[in-house]
């Protein structure tokens, strides 16, 4: 079946449709203007501005200490996956019950961060603490070792474990 259109004007004429026939086309610098000259954006690495920028009381800030660790695996699982990334993990403050609904209340605003920073290398874990003015440790990871076996090497017949049937 094929349709036949009254209407020719979607056709490709090379020009334009216009609601208007008195309308102007504006070019491309007006609409958008003179272009600026693109200048680089310096950043100052002091200390003072990151730890005014976070809003956390001072005693948050000076007694805190932080532990930077490799994950270990997780006993109930088999993958390796987590374990390549670094975390810091922070020091618990004081916690009490909440007397209402008998949950575990804190005043402490960076009681839930350390579930969340993950870090690629050891490097910058330390220097986001040392942004942060925490005092931290870094604990160093035990590599897993792993000793070449053979499948034949579990029927050995000078194995210790082997036990003779007669």
């Amino acid at each position: 079946m094929r349709r036949i259109f009254s209407n020719v004007r979607f056709l490709s004429t090379k020009q334009p449709t216009v609601r208007f026939p008195d309308a102007k086309r504006k070019t491309i610098e007006d609409v958008l203007g003179e272009s600026k000259p693109k200048e680089a954006i310096t950043v100052q690495q002091s200390v003072d501005e990151f730890q005014d920028l976070s809003g956390v009381p001072e005693e948050h800030k000076s007694e805190r200490r932080a532990i930077i660790f490799r994950p270990v695996r997780n006993a109930m699982q088999s993958g390796w996956n987590g374990t390549q990334i670094w975390k810091i993990e922070l020091d618990n403050q004081e916690r009490w019950e909440n007397p209402l609904m008998g949950w575990s209340s804190t005043a402490d605003p960076l009681s839930n961060i350390s579930m969340n920073l993950d870090f690629a290398s050891q490097e910058d874990a330390i220097s986001f603490c040392e942004k942060n003015q925490w005092p931290y440790e870094v604990e160093t990871p035990q590599e897993r070792q792993i000793k070449p076996k053979n499948y034949g090497s579990n029927f050995h017949w000078n194995k210790r474990t082997r036990v003779g049937t007669k």
